[in-house]
């Protein structure tokens, strides 16, 4: 029989398709306009997607975000997400290893990541209320090239069986000075602020995922669960930052670490926003979960593969060879988000 927390997994997953079928993520980077540019003086075939980093040697700049693991059901999700990434030539994230330090039935939902691509790039996940010799463990456990370390307030108050301590900071730093692998620090969904950014880069923390709001929501999702709560915290379901607000914030450092971005990520158009507001590298949850568990691998691996295909094309119609180029497309803000942007004085 499995435990409380690996049905606590499977209740996430659940719960983060049932709303994404009810209320498909609108990305905030819709907010975001690129100024159309008619003679790009490109071939398409000149166009690389690749990322180009002294520890992520991505071909293409999205990747499969953190999701599932620590069931048996999510077992099997991770490792039809595995053949995915592995045919796609994309990196992958799997979901909280916390489960599997307690619980040693869970082991096998994360390794089978590795197992099933062994080459593959594989992130490990843990939360930031662990030290570093777990921190190690999870990397250990899957073979993995990364660790992200989740930072996640927001879903551990609404959560029944939450976290009530929040001195992460010399966990993160002990993580970042110890692990033998690129650390990430991770939001999970509630965005983050220059100056969050600021401290975690006095850390020593060399990548940073802003993980905005406007895709999976944890605050949602830990409400659904509490079945004895008496009152609900809906009223913080639009709490944080979204991806834009977040990217703006970033943007607005002179010194800042590496940026990577994640949340309500549905299309290439999308991803390409995300890069030219100083995304090194684009995580895809969701919206990759949702196709996985309605159209298999087979239909995940199509749809990916299209991505690739058309963000190619969109390189190339902003006349952006490389990456690198992507800092010269112009774009203007929406009066929302340019609202956002002057009362931060960012």
């Amino acid at each position: 029989m499995e435990s409380a927390h690996a049905h606590r997994k499977d209740e996430h997953l659940a719960l983060s398709e049932a709303e994404y079928r009810q209320h498909q993520p609108v990305s905030s980077l819709k907010q975001v306009r690129l100024i159309h540019n008619s003679l790009p003086e490109l071939k398409i075939d000149d166009v690389s997607l690749a990322v180009s980093d002294k520890n992520f040697n991505f071909t293409t700049p999205f990747y499969i975000e953190a999701m599932t693991g620590g069931s048996n059901r999510t077992g099997k999700i991770n490792k039809q997400l595995a053949e995915v990434a592995r045919k796609t030539g994309l990196a992958m994230a799997v979901g909280s290893q916390s489960v599997a330090l307690k619980d040693p039935e869970a082991i096998e939902s994360f390794t089978v990541a590795r197992q099933v691509n062994p080459d593959g790039f594989i992130i490990a996940n843990i939360g930031a209320g662990h030290n570093a010799k777990s921190a190690q463990q999870v990397v250990d456990m899957i073979g993995a090239n990364a660790l992200e370390v989740h930072i996640n307030v927001p879903q551990e108050i609404v959560m029944p069986e939450g976290d009530t301590d929040f001195m992460w900071l010399d966990n993160i730093a002990d993580i970042i000075q110890t692990v033998n692998v690129p650390v990430i620090i991770k939001e999970v969904g509630f965005g983050m602020t220059a100056e969050t950014i600021q401290t975690l880069h006095q850390l020593g923390a060399q990548y940073v995922n802003v993980g905005g709001r406007s895709g999976t929501n944890f605050a949602i999702i830990e409400d659904r669960r509490n079945r004895e709560q008496h009152r609900s915290f809906d009223f913080l379901y639009d709490w944080g930052q979204t991806t834009a607000e977040s990217l703006l914030e970033a943007r607005s450092l002179t010194d800042s670490p590496i940026i990577l971005a994640t949340g309500g990520i549905q299309d290439p158009l999308d991803v390409l926003k995300a890069q030219i507001m100083g995304a090194k590298a684009v995580g895809v949850a969701g919206h990759f979960l949702h196709t996985v568990l309605q159209n298999g691998p087979e239909g995940l691996i199509d749809e990916i593969e299209n991505w690739q295909r058309q963000l190619k094309k969109l390189y190339a119609l902003v006349g952006a060879k490389s990456a690198d180029d992507l800092t010269n497309v112009p774009y203007i803000l929406s009066p929302e988000l340019q609202n956002y942007k002057e009362q931060r004085h960012l």
